[in-house]
């Protein structure tokens, strides 16, 4: 950096408990807020999680809504709001990943209830100000203040029961806001070195957690990867792939993390030719000269999907996707055509590897990336 370069970085109000064994601070997280009855917040698969939390609290529970799910279906919202309002609640206990968090963010911005995370996931949505909804096989998203949670506890232990391969798709997707971030329009030198230490934790972490799901230094790394990966989406404006992911899940309910891990290494090969700088510093990253690549190896080192087919994208879809892609522009270090973004949706169909026609070549030293785990 010259010391005529100038940027803005505005830091989110976030306090955060990291460890093992945070998870029974809950009560005291909450009483610091000054809040008093709680709704907990869960997939139907994290009932009896939530029914625990609930537990914790005592008598300031005001009950469970186990009831999240995917993509926050504006029905599921409605709900949720209408519950909450009829249990008196003053705040909401989100516990799991971005299907709880996301609903957790969509009762705060109907009601103004304030929200406490406790993510379950590598999914990053605790650190943004972000929302998404769902109406009529459409995605809404939107920034506000009012649905970044209060409070994260993060607790490693609570991953340790997350599925290999769910670990894998979910901390790909965490790495997702991190390389938008890089070439993000607002992006900064701070956006950069936390992007890049939250690449280098989860390119360690997760082929750790596939060899071995208990291995607790793993998923304590993963889990302050996907800390500092969330914090750069909250910061930043994303661009091309999660466009195209919020159309692939919010019109044809593709799964949400295995999507960014099959769509990731097409738009990196497509957008890093136009951001040296990105390009560069995701080199550094990975200790490669081939970032697209290294994401796709990544990939299968975890398990995750290798094509959009195997989630249930059908070739006749392509071009609704395209049409929406197209309808509302956004920032992106290239602007895509329809050809652009046909061939990458079908290579992302079949799986082909990640490539550019127009490929530079940027080549960095390699680094290492976390080989111990305890660093």
């Amino acid at each position: 950096m010259t010391s005529t370069e100038t940027f803005i970085y505005e830091a989110l109000p976030m306090r955060v408990r990291f460890g093992p064994g945070q998870l029974a601070e809950l009560p005291e997280e909450v009483a610091r807020l000054g809040l008093r009855r709680l709704l907990v917040l869960s997939t139907p698969e994290q009932h009896e999680l939530a029914e625990r939390v609930a537990g914790l609290l005592g008598h300031h529970a005001a009950g469970v809504f186990a009831g999240a799910r995917m993509h926050v279906p504006a029905t599921t919202s409605a709900a949720a709001c209408e519950h909450a309002r009829r249990v008196g609640a003053d705040g909401c206990v989100a516990v799991g990943g971005g299907s709880t968090i996301g609903l957790g963010k969509a009762i705060a911005l109907e009601t103004g209830l304030p929200v406490v995370a406790v993510p379950t996931t590598y999914s990053g949505s605790e650190m943004t100000p972000i929302w998404g909804i769902t109406d009529n096989n459409r995605k809404r998203t939107g920034r506000d203040p009012a649905v970044l949670p209060r409070s994260v506890l993060y607790d490693p232990e609570l991953t340790l029961g997350l599925p290999p391969s769910l670990s894998g798709t979910s901390g790909i997707n965490a790495i997702a806001h991190a390389v938008e971030a890089i070439y993000a329009p607002d992006a900064s030198p701070i956006i950069t070195l936390l992007a890049q230490e939250g690449v280098r934790c989860l390119a360690a972490a997760l082929p750790a957690i596939a060899a071995d799901p208990a291995d607790r230094d793993a998923r304590s790394l993963a889990l302050r990867g996907s800390w500092l990966c969330g914090a750069c989406l909250g910061a930043t404006t994303m661009s091309l792939h999660h466009k195209l992911c919020h159309v692939l899940g919010g019109t044809f309910d593709l799964p949400h993390a295995p999507t960014h891990a099959v769509v990731l290494p097409h738009v990196a090969a497509f957008n890093l030719p136009a951001a040296p700088a990105a390009h560069n510093a995701l080199c550094q990253a990975l200790g490669t000269d081939d970032p697209a690549q290294a994401l796709a190896d990544l990939g299968t080192a975890v398990g995750a999907p290798r094509t959009l087919a195997d989630l249930g994208l059908r070739d006749t879809d392509l071009p609704q996707v395209i049409d929406q892609v197209l309808a509302q522009p956004y920032a992106n270090p290239r602007t895509p055509t329809r050809d652009d973004l046909e061939t990458l949706l079908r290579a992302a169909l079949d799986g082909s590897a990640p490539a550019n026609r127009d490929r530079a070549i940027v080549r960095a030293a390699p680094i290492d990336a976390y080989t111990d785990l305890q660093r």
